[in-house]
């Protein structure tokens, strides 16, 4: 899949970040947007075939990411505030592969069994896939060979986000992003959707 994005943006803008094993890596990809981002992305994981729900046949085959702000620097090794995007990525395609799962749109993750914040800087616990968004023409699905690799961003959640997406549903829930400007671009200083914990019916 490496060379049909590197036809795709260009090999000089794609680097490994990380070979986690013989089948997986992870590229981070330079995508020269008004406000440019990097995007830290699976590669191999569309290799798995997903058993899908019937609704989503055709979308056996997915790589994820998450869409990184200009002003963070993933190659902080040592800082837990940014490494944890590809921590993430390893253990959600561990889950995957060991109970045969599937991810699509709308599908969410509590990130810890207490509720604890991603990080210091990134108070939000739980995880959405979605479609992309922002780069919704720049990660168009990729034909490779008989396959078409779909591509999920995931966007973290606060708690009362989470009740909402519940009680209200996904499209409701993304109504309300959308309405705020959130997409699948990581904030540090995003707050929730939500005005009040208790008062989101």
């Amino acid at each position: 899949m490496r060379a049909q994005l590197e036809e795709r943006f260009g090999k000089e803008f794609i680097t490994v970040f990380k070979q986690v094993d013989e089948s997986l890596e992870l590229l981070l990809i330079d995508i020269p947007l008004k406000s440019p981002v990097k995007v830290l992305m699976t590669s191999g994981l569309s290799n798995y075939d997903m058993p899908v729900h019937e609704r989503y046949k055709g979308r056996e085959n997915v790589e994820l990411f998450f869409c990184l702000p200009r002003y963070w620097d993933i190659n902080e090794k040592d800082n837990p505030n940014r490494q944890w995007p590809a921590d993430w990525l390893e253990k959600l395609v561990k889950h995957l592969q060991e109970k045969n799962g599937w991810f699509g749109p709308g599908h969410t993750i509590q990130c810890d069994k207490e509720f604890k914040a991603l990080s210091e800087t990134m108070k939000e616990n739980h995880f959405i896939m979605v479609d992309p968004i922002l780069l919704k023409e720049k990660l168009q699905p990729l034909q490779v060979g008989e396959k078409q690799i779909h591509f999920l961003g995931i966007i973290p959640m606060f708690g009362d986000e989470m009740d909402y997406k519940q009680g209200k549903g996904t499209h409701k829930l993304l109504k309300k992003f959308l309405a705020k400007g959130i997409d699948e671009k990581l904030d540090d200083f995003r707050e929730t959707v939500l005005k009040s914990r208790f008062k989101f019916w």
